[in-house]
């Protein structure tokens, strides 16, 4: 005796909080990857058939696979449980990635995870994420072990920065003060005089 189908909401809801029980998604991320769940399910489902009606038989009873409409009511029951949070899925992202990347990498990323602007905003001004030029500092610390010595040897560091999405003027000021002295806390202590400029 085969156990009863589950319904189509249901099944979405078990994928989507064992998504979020691996890390924070926001909605637009999980919609994402539940909509390609369904997309893999209607192929399969399509084979099945053709399949099923190659063998000619009439004791198989339909399954209604979910839609996209399952899909938004899945999204709004999880937010309403608290269970999806757009805020909390670019708080837990800029935590963990600012000790990588810039503050325009870090907001270019959230954005490709479908963050609006504002939560972005919110999200880079917590404390617990150092300044921008500390980051760049200790980033450029641990890719190169010492200052440029050239022009090409600048420029690859400053790239290296740069693609890391930093901006190009604090860069240049922290380059320029990395060549002027070796003594990482003389380099912060320039860098919050550069903060107190804006």
């Amino acid at each position: 005796m085969k156990a009863p189908a589950q319904s189509p909401q249901s099944v979405l809801r078990v994928l989507a909080i064992k998504l979020l029980a691996q890390r924070e998604h926001s909605r637009a991320e999980l919609a994402k990857k539940l909509a390609a769940k369904l997309n893999r399910l209607q192929r399969a489902d399509a084979a099945a058939s053709d399949a099923h009606n190659r063998a000619d038989t009439d004791n198989a009873c339909p399954v209604r696979l979910p839609s996209i409409e399952d899909i938004d009511k899945v999204l709004d029951q999880l937010e309403q449980k608290g269970l999806l949070s757009d805020e909390r899925a670019a708080q837990a992202y800029a935590r963990s990635h600012a000790n990588r990347f810039g503050t325009a990498r870090l907001t270019y990323n959230l954005r490709q995870r479908g963050i609006a602007d504002e939560l972005i905003s919110s999200s880079l001004a917590q404390e617990e994420i150092a300044d921008e030029y500390s980051r760049a500092h200790a980033i450029w610390r641990s890719r190169f072990a010492q200052a440029p010595r050239d022009a090409r040897e600048w420029a690859r560091q400053a790239r290296f920065l740069q693609g890391r999405g930093f901006a190009v003027d604090l860069i240049r000021k922290l380059l320029k003060n990395i060549e002027k002295s070796d003594d990482p806390s003389a380099d912060i202590a320039a860098g919050q005089d550069m903060e107190g400029q804006e």
